[in-house]
């Protein structure tokens, strides 16, 4: 037997709950409230362990340094890291009738995370049926998100990087709430596993006609400081392979550098940026990747 589950715009008769009102008002205001935000881009890999969430707050930075007004929101609900590598503290968000006021990094970046909403140490937790809490998980995620983007008031940016999860899901959310998506950036490690589960949500990404703007491969090679070489760390060439496979760009090669997750782990994106060889690296990938949204 085949069930087909009805939309939104497929229920009859009088809804008591105003759901499609609700829903419909909400992404009227998601796009009142990025009007000002000159290009969207996302950052995912449908893996995680590939360090995607340092290089997307990285690469915030780096295109901060240039003098543009940038955004970073954090779509990792559950797993949420971006503003503690970016260097923002747990305080109050400022929150009117209106909406609420980003936090705002060292690098000038507006941040939203849902680090900032939570109590140290504390889970993501929604309020549900705990017997039931696998049926509505997801459309409260979702929710969450679109309040992110709706609420959140973002002012003009010259761009917007949002941090996606590991897995595909938060991807097809986005690319539905979004007015539009300018582009993707793909994060894989060198392994050839890494590649496949990559190359998944890739080609989920083009079956929905986003334009992917590259590869990022990170973990590649072992950056020495003392003797400034990258010296091989994992076997495989995973970015190489999924750019030439998938008709994109490699936009750069980030070695593994120990430095550069000390100083994200205390918040100093500014310092790896300027002494790591992994700064200098996706320095380099924030160009290209500015270059490829002109």
């Amino acid at each position: 037997m085949t069930l087909k589950h009805r939309t939104y715009a497929e229920l009859t008769g009088t809804d008591a709950s105003r759901m499609v009102e609700q829903v419909t008002a909400q992404l009227a205001r998601v796009a009142e409230r990025l009007a000002g935000v000159e290009a969207c881009v996302a950052v995912m890999s449908g893996k995680g362990g590939v360090g995607k969430s340092l290089i997307t707050a990285a690469l915030a930075s780096a295109c901060a340094a240039r003098g543009l007004a940038v955004g970073l929101l954090d779509a990792d609900l559950v797993g949420p890291t971006a503003a503690q590598m970016s260097g923002v503290q747990a305080t109050g968000l400022k929150v009117d009738e209106n909406g609420l006021d980003p936090a705002i990094s060292p690098a000038g970046v507006r941040i939203m995370s849902m680090e900032l909403l939570l109590e140290e140490g504390a889970p993501l937790t929604f309020k549900e049926p705990a017997s039931e809490s696998f049926v509505w998980r997801g459309a409260q995620e979702r929710g969450a998100l679109r309040e992110f983007l709706a609420d959140v008031r973002w002012g003009d940016l010259d761009l917007l990087l949002v941090d996606l999860p590991p897995g595909t899901q938060r991807l097809i959310d986005l690319d539905e709430l979004l007015p539009r998506l300018d582009g993707l950036v793909v994060v894989t490690i060198p392994a050839a596993a890494s590649e496949v589960a990559v190359g998944r949500s890739m080609t989920l990404a083009r079956q929905r006609g986003i334009r992917i703007l590259g590869v990022v491969e990170n973990m590649a090679g072992y950056a020495c400081a003392e003797c400034n070489e990258t010296r091989p760390l994992f076997p495989g060439n995973a970015g190489e392979q999924l750019a030439h496979s998938h008709d994109t760009t490699l936009l750069g090669r980030i070695p593994f550098d120990p430095d550069a997750a000390g100083h994200a782990n205390m918040g100093e994106l500014n310092q790896l940026m300027s002494h790591t060889l992994a700064g200098a690296a996706i320095d380099a990938v924030a160009q290209e990747i500015l270059e490829a949204i002109k």
